[in-house]
């Protein structure tokens, strides 16, 4: 019997429909490089997404793409601040509100614009960094309580009082298989002092800044156990937010990223693992330099891949073959363009990674507000027709 079969139940749990189960199997087969029925297929939908797809295709304002095309996995974020606290309203009007958080960075989010700015910090020298006092990474208000947080709240959209973790992980279980999700050093970097001050920090104080992201590896090491715990019985997998890469490479040298970042990464899988999940971890950019890398830590699958950074499935699985699965790749410039040619051979090409399972269909990042509506229904169409096994894909080029 495979880790991934029996997903760490406890009694208790929900009793699933058949459909759900039948999605689990597909995703857990393709996992492990199996062929289920299908190819699974999900998303990330920007709330602007939702919009204009409802409006496009004649929907009620409760719809939503999940159910609507009952996609085959969804991901969940409990409370990752590093301060649980409210967030601290600085500016308010009809456009625009400017909050801090708990991560303590300054948010500005302009509602007619899709994602926020994040304008300042609240530890702004290398100095406060070392020396930060963190919140329990442990504290129970991250998985039972509901509260404002920076991930969930403050994105595409702008939430208040985001509700309860575990409560939305259990209102999702009877209809899809459910990932926790935790963030890993780069990404909580990132949030909480920037990417630039991040980069120079690491430049001017190597040594001082790996010592920080060994602490702050830790942190969320015992964030995702005590995620783990809260969720145990009901959770499918698990992600790992992780963005280590821009267009063109890593952030860091390579060297410095296996030095101190890798550590931490794979200590997050083997306690997932041992949880009897899947792992996906989520990297933006071109992570040629380290894939390697995540097929030896013991990495499930890979996600988004994107494509305007260089990645492609298709080249990746004749290069590593089943050493690794991949989520996502699908270019979202094409569909955006939404030239129904284009797509149609984007789609297909795309699924030749599916040969001998191993993929998960996505974008290769998020389905944002510039995907028609009629576009999204149009792929999921074609996924569904073309992504059955065995595969037929002879008329598709590569």
């Amino acid at each position: 019997m495979s880790m991934f079969d029996t997903m760490g139940r406890e009694p208790g749990a929900t009793t699933r429909k058949p459909n759900t189960l039948r999605k689990l199997e597909r995703m857990n087969k393709a996992l492990r490089h199996e062929e289920p029925d299908q190819v699974p297929i999900s998303d990330f939908f920007w709330g602007s997404f939702k919009e204009r797809w409802r409006h496009e295709l004649g929907l009620p304002p409760e719809a939503d793409p999940y159910y609507h095309y009952d996609l085959d996995w969804v991901v969940t974020v409990p409370n990752m601040d590093p301060w649980i606290r409210p967030f601290q309203t600085l500016e308010e009007s009809a456009q625009s509100v400017v909050v801090k958080t708990g991560f303590g960075a300054v948010m500005q989010k302009h509602f007619q614009h899709p994602m926020p700015e994040m304008i300042a910090w609240e530890i702004d020298s290398f100095e406060q960094l070392e020396h930060a006092t963190l919140d329990d990474p442990a504290d129970p208000r991250r998985f039972f309580a509901a509260g404002d947080n920076q991930i969930a709240g403050v994105g595409d959209g702008f939430q208040r009082d985001s509700p309860p973790w575990l409560d939305t992980v259990k209102s999702l279980h009877p209809d899809f298989p459910v990932y926790g999700s935790m963030i890993e050093v780069s990404e909580c970097l990132t949030r909480l002092v920037g990417q630039v001050n991040s980069m120079m920090w690491m430049a001017e104080y190597p040594a001082r800044m790996g010592a920080v992201i060994d602490r702050l590896g830790a942190y969320y090491l015992a964030m995702t156990e005590a995620a783990l715990a809260a969720g145990r019985g009901w959770l499918d997998g698990f992600v790992i937010w992780g963005d280590v890469a821009y267009k063109k490479s890593t952030f860091m040298s390579p060297a410095y990223w296996r030095e101190y970042f890798k550590p931490w990464v794979a200590r997050m899988i083997d306690v997932i693992h041992r949880a009897q999940l899947p792992v996906i971890y989520h990297g933006c950019g071109n992570v040629h330099a380290i894939f390697e890398d995540f097929i030896e830590i013991g990495l499930d699958a890979f996600n988004p891949l994107e494509v305007k950074a260089g990645m492609d499935a298709v080249a990746l699985r004749q290069q590593y073959g089943h050493r690794m699965a991949f989520c996502g790749n699908s270019d979202i410039q094409i569909w955006e363009q939404g030239d129904r040619a284009a797509i149609r051979r984007e789609i297909l090409r795309k699924l030749q990674a599916a040969h001998g399972g191993g993929f998960i269909f996505q974008s290769d990042h998020s389905v944002s507000s510039s995907v028609a509506g009629t576009t999204y229904d149009y792929i999921v169409q074609l996924v569904r027709q073309y992504g059955r096994y065995p595969l037929q894909l002879d008329e598709c080029t590569t």
